[in-house]
């Protein structure tokens, strides 16, 4: 499978960073092989250094960072010694990547051809025509329907799952000898997920290349990597062939991770919310359409999002939501909240219908329901401090600002951050910090009910495993209701009580989590059962 000397040598590798940042380097002393053909994964939490390790190896370092010692070897040569002009004609051609968002890589004013072809014009193809059939042939390749239409598609206008592939195929266009994956799958839904790593592992064993796999999932790991390397703040802890770090790791650091991966659960405990539990949220056939036009004379599409949904939440109980990305699962989540309006419907809060309300009746009921968002970077201010996104709620509601900012204190120990966190700004967390700054705010509010779109979804397992002992114990503690929507199958069988499994905006299954997940009854469940990576891995069984 390789040969004897690899595409790939890393060699005493550090970067240093900045001088106000907590540690001196972004990585150090890091030395590692990529042989031919093989899948190397990296592995660690964020800030272990494995992006900053793929972004030095491609030559995209942030001018903040400095490689301050070592060696990369591409096939012998040393590309930190390389002229740059050189360096670039490697990028694309010998060495390629994948970046972890597809959205914000790809130009959102570009068509996606025009995107795939700009690679090809850029490494000399002057002939149209051959152009024109290689992007269609590379859009064929990685699995997007109807290529010749697609092509003319802008990034906004196509699923998560899509926007990807559309990346693979910009990456492999040139044939490269090294291909660096930076968690591209992260953010996707498990049967998404699923079909993108076949893809990856299908065309890397057909064209023989040597790919770098950056991912925090040790599902992932154990699904596609031949040999795997640990990193825990800037170091490399740990590394061998995949089945021996997976199944007898030595570091304590790749023990501690191994540990927090969550598994499906084997049995329904015992019921920890009473029968008699008051009921907090009763939904009743709630209903969504999506009516969309592409032009004048264009054809209409109608997408129902949410058709005909009904449960109930009691007080202290988490009610998961899970399906794949268009499932509906986001769109009921949002009409909880009345970010959206539905259809049809009723929404009780604690026997209140709020569906019919407009905004300046709900105005005095919206603290009682309260959301924590997927991107908390995103849902904050940036301009703000953390303590003014904290109390500018309740000091518009008429709370003085000295009660606001004691009360925002308190919470922000509750959730795990120190005082200190109250006048920093949001950029100067970790995005675990961060997270716990948005279950802070929507704790200001003292709600019954939250709602948490995708609230785990992009942090590595052991703080993605803090975030949700957090969840846990502040539900404990309030006996707050909890809406948990994810494409994480195992995450829900954690902590939830009840699953409702979402498939073309409908419940197609609901159910205790162990019964949902260990015995599904439908084929779409069953599919998303079987779509779990490493599945097949003992530690995450």
């Amino acid at each position: 499978m390789t040969d004897a000397q690899p595409v790939l040598s890393v060699r005493d590798l550090t970067v240093s960073l900045p001088q106000e940042m907590e540690r001196q380097h972004a990585i150090r002393g890091v030395s590692f092989d990529l042989n031919h053909g093989e899948i190397l994964c990296i592995i660690g939490e964020s800030g272990s250094g494995k992006s900053v390790t793929a972004s030095t190896v491609m030559g995209l370092l942030s001018p903040a960072m400095k490689v301050a010692g070592g060696s990369i070897l591409f096939n012998g040569a040393d590309l930190l010694r390389m002229p740059e002009r050189e360096r670039r004609s490697l990028r694309g051609k010998s060495l390629s990547m994948i970046f972890q968002d597809p959205l914000s890589a790809l130009n959102p004013l570009m068509t996606v051809g025009a995107q795939v072809d700009e690679v090809l014009v850029a490494h000399g193809w002057t002939d149209k025509a051959k152009r024109v059939a290689k992007v269609l042939e590379l859009l064929e390749e990685v699995g997007l329907p109807e290529p010749r239409l697609l092509c003319h598609q802008y990034p906004f206008r196509l699923s998560g799952g899509q926007r990807q592939r559309v990346m693979i195929a910009i990456a492999l266009a040139l044939d490269p000898d090294v291909l660096i994956a930076d968690e591209p799958t992260t953010a996707l839904d498990v049967t998404t997920q699923a079909q993108i790593l076949e893809l990856i592992r299908r065309i890397q064993r057909r064209k023989s290349m040597s790919v770098l796999f950056i991912t925090h999932d040790f599902g992932v790991v154990a699904d596609i990597a031949d040999r795997v390397i640990v990193m825990e703040k800037g170091l490399l802890v740990e590394q061998g062939p995949a089945s021996q770090v997976l199944t007898a790791p030595t570091h304590p650091y790749t023990r501690r991770l191994i540990a927090a991966v969550p598994r499906l659960r084997e049995a329904d405990t015992a019921a920890q919310v009473p029968a008699e539990a008051p009921v907090v949220l009763q939904v009743e056939g709630l209903d969504k359409t999506y009516r969309t036009g592409s032009g004048f004379f264009g054809k209409h599409r109608t997408v129902h999002a949410v058709k005909n949904v009904s449960f109930t939440l009691r007080r202290g109980q988490t009610l998961g939501v899970v399906g794949e990305s268009g499932s509906g699962k986001s769109s009921m989540g949002r009409i909880l909240m009345k970010l959206i309006e539905a259809d049809a419907g009723r929404i009780l809060l604690d026997g209140t219908d709020i569906h019919p309300m407009r905004e300046a009746e709900l105005r005095p009921l919206r603290p009682r329901i309260q959301m924590v968002f997927q991107d908390p970077y995103a849902s904050l201010n940036p301009r703000q401090t953390v303590g003014t996104s904290l109390t500018v709620g309740p000091v518009a509601r008429g709370m003085s600002r000295p009660e606001a900012r004691q009360k925002a204190q308190a919470i922000l120990a509750q959730v795990g951050l120190d005082a200190a966190a109250y006048d920093r700004f949001p950029h100067e967390f970790s995005g675990g910090q961060r997270q716990r700054v948005g279950i802070a705010r929507a704790l200001m509010f003292d709600p019954d009910v939250i709602v948490a779109d995708e609230a785990v979804s992009a942090l590595d397992v052991s703080i993605q495993a803090q975030i949700l002992q957090l969840l846990a114990r502040v539900q404990q503690e309030r006996h707050l209701a909890l809406v948990f929507i994810t494409h994480d199958l195992r995450v829900a069988s954690q902590i939830c009580d009840e699953v409702l499994v979402m498939h073309r905006g409908e419940v197609v299954e609901s159910g205790p989590p162990a019964r949902i997940f260990r015995a599904p009854q439908q084929d779409y469940t069953q599919r998303l059962v079987a779509a779990i990576p490493g599945s097949h891995w003992e530690g995450a069984a």
